[in-house]
């Protein structure tokens, strides 16, 4: 394995938005066998060392290449894109007044008749959304408008962040 490689050429795939997921699990699982710090528990410090730091390396880019949102920010990061959205602020305002009703959605959720039901609503609309948010990625970055693929890539985080808010929501109300 080139340890100096790129996440794409880890997996031997090629740099692209569309991968095939279940083929990257079958590579993951090989890498991690081949490179697992158990086979190395014989071997000098140094080829130990090595062990861990590949099976790391195989690690955070398989997090990377299956996550929409990092694979997406990867792109932009090998198209020399500084992928952070720290400083980032959208000015559309379509999106702003979306994140608002939706974070209200949300927060309103234990209030409504049948919170399951109404959560299951929401959480099938921000899929959607984010679902269609990848395919603008795609398109976007298809085209080489890095600009306009950033800024979706800011949508998308968002979403993202939603959803897991939603992961946490059920998991407190199956707790309940």
């Amino acid at each position: 394995m080139n340890f100096s490689s790129n996440f794409f050429e880890i997996f031997s795939i090629p740099i692209a938005w569309d991968i095939d997921i279940g083929g990257l699990g079958i590579r993951y699982r090989a890498l991690q066998q081949e490179f697992h710090p158990d086979r190395y528990a014989t071997k000098t410090d140094v080829e130990k060392r090595l062990a861990v730091q590949s099976a790391s390396l195989i690690n955070q880019a398989f997090d990377t290449l299956k996550s929409p949102l990092k694979r997406a920010q990867y792109l932009l990061e090998l198209n020399s894109v500084d992928a952070s959205q720290e400083a980032h602020i959208t000015t559309d305002t379509n999106f702003l007044m979306q994140q608002i009703e939706l974070r209200e959605s949300l927060s309103g959720i234990s209030k409504t008749q049948d919170p399951w039901v109404e959560l299951d609503r929401l959480k099938a609309e921000i899929e959607q959304t984010y679902m269609e948010l990848q395919r603008e990625f795609q398109d976007f970055f298809s085209k080489n408008a890095l600009d306009l693929a950033f800024n979706t890539v800011a949508k998308m985080q968002f979403f993202s962040k939603l959803l897991t808010e939603i992961d946490h929501i059920e998991d407190e109300m199956d707790d309940a």
